[in-house]
């Protein structure tokens, strides 16, 4: 008979008569007393506790399973049907979402859902086939954002991740319009704002998104894409993580969304700060009624506190000086960068303007945060019953009209009541002179950004330095006020008046042939079109006098 080898240390079976103790036995008999308790005990624990995590779960999702239930259970009869997942999910509350407060100055927009103050539920049931109804009254399972999956976007307890998303719009390309925009970028989910590192962590569980090898996104948040400028913008990064561990603590939380963007570049000069700032952040920020989180990079205090009504429009919080901060913020969501279309020109856009805010909603922003009282011009009728009010924007560097006090007497002549003055520094003050005029006249040049504050229906005038000026005078200032619902006349100078004919010969190409100083770029045109001086004819110059008055009296 063959012999059988038995691990070392181990016994062969028993024999036939041989009574054998039970393994369980024989192995407890071996555990001492106090060990033996303290597994009890540990048995014990983890017992309730996994009794504890079912009753959660099932407190959790019974309103789901009972209303499975109830549904599958007022199915009519079929003798092989299987209920398809919509006959058996819960009816859901449908979410309906007032309309804003007049953010605009009387264009009321949608506001997005998300802040208490701004939702209201609603609910309706679904419709439900007659044949099927139940005599007995049923309870439908309801649920609300959120209600499902308990999610903490600081990194607390979570029973599934928070549905992160980032969309960038990158499209900086404008076909006919020779200003690139530069990227923006939106974040939803837990967004933690570290300005000590320049870095925006973007809890990303995911790691989709238009995102480098490295999961990260720079951006300079100034809202025009001039490589002369832009390496002078704080350079701020998305980086996206994997979890809330791999991002930095929270110091401060925020309720609200933050924007972070740029006051560096052309700032100081009135119309960039329209068009290069205030308007893109109009354009990024009006929708949320105030419940968002501004923070600037390039902090200027200056023109903080030059534009602080507007920004105080914008957002109910203190503004934060990104290079300063110290903490770490935590916010449910944020923007990189803001949104632009042209210079003082907002046009609807599916991604840059999706709620189809317009020129006139700024104009009304920016009299609702000044305070400005007119709204209207006013309006002559046949006969004038009052003199209307011309405010003429004297310039003392470039671009002087050099015969403003033969101009003034010309328009005072027909009719108006004019006033001269020098656009100043202080906003507020300026934007009332402005807003109580029918009719502002200029030579072209950032004075005449002061249109947004006209009241809607008035006049600009606008002289047109010489120099082939057309492209810029329609898409700097004419196309801007008609967007504004201005009424828009333009003059454009001869040879014989401007301060060019004493400089060049009439044979020069700044006379032959002006697209040559285009043709030089910029500092061509800075040059030779920017430091002229112009003296109108009056003569030549009364008929557009005329038209504006004219168009008072429509």
């Amino acid at each position: 008979m063959a012999s059988t080898a038995y691990a070392r240390g181990s016994k062969p079976p028993a024999g036939p008569g041989e009574r054998r103790q039970p393994r369980l036995a024989k192995e407890l008999s071996r555990i001492e007393p106090k060990k033996l308790g303290i597994g009890l005990v540990a048995g014990c624990c983890l017992a309730l506790l996994t009794y504890i995590s079912f009753a959660r779960l099932f407190a959790i999702y019974s309103p789901v399973f009972e209303s499975t239930s109830m549904v599958m259970k007022n199915a009519p009869p079929a003798s092989t049907a299987v209920p398809s997942m919509e006959e058996a999910v819960p009816v859901q509350k449908k979410i309906e979402v007032e309309g804003g407060e007049d953010l605009a100055g009387g264009a009321t927009e949608p506001k997005e859902p998300g802040f208490p103050e701004e939702t209201k539920i609603e609910e309706k049931e679904e419709e439900i086939p007659a044949e099927t109804k139940s005599t007995q009254k049923e309870e439908t399972a309801v649920t609300k954002p959120g209600e499902f999956f308990s999610i903490s976007f600081y990194g607390g307890d979570k029973t599934e991740e928070a549905k992160a998303k980032i969309t960038c719009d990158e499209n900086a390309v404008d076909e006919g319009f020779p200003y690139a925009r530069p990227s923006v970028c939106e974040l939803t989910g837990d967004v933690r704002v570290s300005p000590k590192e320049k870095t925006m962590f973007f809890v990303n569980p995911s790691g989709a998104g238009p995102l480098d090898d490295n999961g990260e996104k720079k951006i300079r948040p100034y809202a025009r894409k001039d490589t002369f400028l832009l390496p002078g913008v704080v350079e701020v990064t998305i980086k996206s993580v994997a979890s809330p561990v791999s991002a930095p603590a929270c110091a401060r939380r925020h309720d609200v969304p933050a924007v972070v963007f740029s006051t560096a570049g052309y700032t100081d000069n009135f119309f960039h700060d329209n068009t290069d700032v205030m308007i893109p952040l109009f354009l990024s920020t009006a929708h949320f009624a105030g419940e968002v989180q501004l923070l600037i990079t390039n902090y200027k205090p200056w023109w903080v506190a030059k534009f602080a009504p507007l920004l105080k429009k914008l957002s109910n919080y203190e503004v934060i000086n990104f290079e300063k901060e110290e903490e770490v913020h935590c916010f449910p969501g944020g923007q990189l960068g803001l949104y632009r279309d042209r210079d003082l020109i907002i046009g609807p856009h599916p991604t840059r303007n999706p709620r189809n805010l317009t020129m006139v909603d700024y104009n009304r922003f920016l009299r609702r945060a000044f305070g400005l009282p007119r709204d209207a011009p006013a309006v002559l009728g046949e006969k004038m019953a009052v003199r209307p009010k011309m405010l003429m924007i004297e310039r003392k560097g470039t671009r002087k009209l050099l015969n403003l006090r033969a101009v003034q007497a010309l328009c005072e002549e027909l009719g108006f009541e004019v006033t001269v003055a020098e656009a100043g520094a202080d906003v507020r003050a300026f934007a009332e002179t402005v807003n109580a005029a029918d009719v502002l006249l200029a030579v072209h040049g950032a004075g005449l950004t002061n249109q947004i504050f006209l009241p809607t229906g008035a006049v600009l005038v606008q002289i047109v330095p010489w120099g082939k000026m057309d492209w810029m005078a329609t898409n700097f200032y004419g196309q801007p006020a008609r967007d504004m619902q201005l009424r828009y006349v333009e003059y454009y100078v001869s040879e014989e008046e401007t301060t060019l004919k004493d400089k060049y010969s009439r044979d020069h190409y700044v006379f032959k042939n002006p697209m040559q100083i285009h043709a030089g770029g910029w500092p061509a045109l800075a040059e030779i079109v920017m430091k002229q001086d112009v003296m109108v004819n009056v003569t030549r110059f009364k008929p557009f006098l005329l038209k504006a008055l004219d168009q008072l009296q429509d």
